[in-house]
C-alpha cells in the first residue's frame, strides 16, 4: 500500500470549534502528525460535552490527532509554542483577528521561528476590512453572507441552513489554501501566511440564487423553498410519498422525458406548457402539482426505485439514523461505527479525499485532553520527565 500523501507533514493545530478543526481533520486522515493545542481547559468544542449529545462532534473533527495542553498566556507556553513551530511545517489557528499577535505568536513573530512555516488563518470576515472584528459564528456569518435571506419560502421569514456551511466551507478552504502554500513551499523553500474568510468561502454556493437576482424580474422572492434557487429547472422540489418525502430534478429534456415515461403519462410530452425547460419554468406551480399528484400514489423507497429504473435524478429523504446507516457510506468507509473510549459506539467519519494506493485511513479515537502531553514534549521535543512534571506543576501544562 501508498503512504499517504502527507506523512511527512507536521501540523501544530490551534483550531476550534468547526472551521480549523477540520482543516486539521482532512490533515489528519491525510497522514500528517497533527498536535492538537488547547488550554487547559479544553478548547470550546470539548467544553460542551457538558450539554447532553454535544460532545459527539469533537469527537467527529479530532480523530487521529495528538491532544497537549499549553497555557498560551504564559511566557513558558508561548515559549514553548515557539519551539514546536520551529520543528513544523503548518500552524493553524482561528482565533478572532489579532488574538495571536497580541500573545506574540502571530505570524509576523513565528515567521522569524521558521521562515518555511505555513501560518493559516481562518475567521469570519478575514484579517482585514471593515468587518474583520465583526464577532463571527455560523449563524451570524450565514446572517451577513445572504445565506438566511435565500433559505425558506417567500412567505416566512429567513431561516438559517441546517448544516454549518459556513464553518465547514471555510475549513475545506483553508486546508486547500495550506496545500496550495505548500506547493509553492516546494519550489521557493519559503513559507507564508494564508487566510480564509467564511463569509467569502460561502458566496460562490449562492451562484443559482444571484442568478436570479440579477434576472429581469426584480419582483421575484429570493426564498424559493424546496425550488431551484435561481427559480431556472422544473421540476425541481421536494414532493410528497405515502410515507415522507423525496427529490425530484430533471435537468433537461432526457431526464424529463424519462420522468413522463415513470409516470406513464408520455402524452404530457406534447402539451405546450412543457414542451421545453422555459415553459416548464413558467408553468412551475402546474409541474409541481401533476408530479406531487404521481408521488402520493407510492411510499418514498418504491418510487424511488421506479425513478432509477428510469433514470430519473432523485432521492428519498432520509433521517440522520437512515444517514449513519447508510450502506453505501458504510460500504466506502466514510463513516464508521467506533468504539469510543468515553462515548461508546457512535459514527465518525473519515476524510472524503481518497487516495489511490492508500486505503482510508483507521480512525484513532479523539484522544482526551492533554493525554500525549509526554510523546510530544518529551519524546518530540525532548524534555526530560522531570522539566515535564514542573511544567504542569507551574500550570504551563
Amino acid at each position: 500500500m501508498r503512504r499517504y500523501p502527507l506523512e511527512s507533514l507536521t501540523v501544530v493545530d490551534l483550531g476550534q470549534i468547526y472551521n480549523g478543526s477540520y482543516a486539521t481533520f482532512l490533515m489528519a486522515m491525510a497522514g500528517a502528525r497533527v498536535i492538537k493545542v488547547e488550554s487547559k481547559d479544553g478548547e470550546h468544542l470539548r467544553r460542551r460535552a457538558s450539554v447532553g449529545g454535544a460532545a459527539l462532534p469533537f469527537a467527529m473533527l479530532n480523530s487521529n490527532k495528538l491532544s497537549v495542553t499549553l497555557n498560551l498566556k504564559s511566557e513558558r507556553g508561548r515559549e514553548l509554542l515557539r519551539t514546536m513551530v520551529s520543528r513544523a511545517d503548518v500552524l493553524l489557528e482561528n482565533f478572532a483577528p489579532g488574538t495571536m499577535d497580541r500573545l506574540g505568536v502571530g505570524w509576523s513573530a513565528l515567521k522569524e521561528v521558521n521562515p518555511r512555516l505555513i501560518y493559516a488563518s481562518g475567521s469570519g470576515y478575514g484579517l482585514s476590512g471593515p468587518y474583520r472584528d465583526y464577532p463571527a459564528m455560523d449563524l451570524t456569518v450565514q446572517a451577513m453572507a445572504g445565506v438566511m435571506s435565500v433559505t425558506g419560502y417567500p412567505d416566512r421569514p429567513p431561516v438559517k441552513a441546517g448544516p454549518a456551511i459556513c464553518d465547514f466551507f471555510g475549513g475545506i478552504h483553508l486546508y486547500g489554501a495550506v496545500m496550495t502554500a505548500l506547493v509553492e513551499r516546494g519550489i521557493t523553500n519559503e513559507g507564508r501566511l494564508v487566510e480564509v474568510s467564511m463569509q467569502e468561502a460561502v458566496y460562490a454556493s449562492l451562484s443559482s440564487n444571484l442568478g436570479l437576482f440579477m434576472g429581469d424580474d426584480p419582483q421575484v422572492p429570493m426564498r424559493t423553498g424546496n425550488r431551484h434557487g435561481g427559480l431556472a429547472e422544473a421540476p425541481y422540489n421536494v414532493y410528497p410519498t405515502s410515507d415522507g418525502y423525496i427529490a425530484i430534478i430533471c435537468v433537461g429534456e432526457t431526464h424529463w422525458k424519462s420522468l413522463l415515461r415513470a409516470m406513464d403519462q408520455p402524452e404530457l410530452g406534447d402539451d405546450p406548457r412543457f414542451a421545453n425547460l422555459k415553459a416548464r419554468v413558467a408553468n412551475i406551480d402546474v409541474v409541481d402539482e401533476i408530479v406531487g399528484r404521481f408521488t402520493r400514489r407510492y411510499d418514498k423507497e418504491a418510487l424511488f426505485a421506479l425513478l432509477m429504473k428510469h433514470r430519473v435524478p432523485s432521492a428519498p429523504v432520509r433521517d440522520l439514523n437512515d444517514v449513519v446507516n447508510d450502506p453505501h457510506m458504510l460500504a466506502r468507509r466514510a463513516l464508521e461505527w467506533v468504539e469510543h473510549p468515553t462515548l461508546g459506539r457512535v459514527p465518525l467519519p473519515n476524510s472524503p479525499m481518497r487516495y489511490e494506493g492508500s486505503a482510508p485511513m483507521a480512525i484513532v479515537p479523539s484522544r482526551r485532553l492533554g493525554e500525549d502531553n509526554r510523546e510530544v514534549y518529551g519524546a518530540w521535543l525532548g524534555m526530560a520527565s522531570e522539566e515535564i512534571d514542573a511544567l504542569a506543576s507551574e500550570g504551563v501544562i
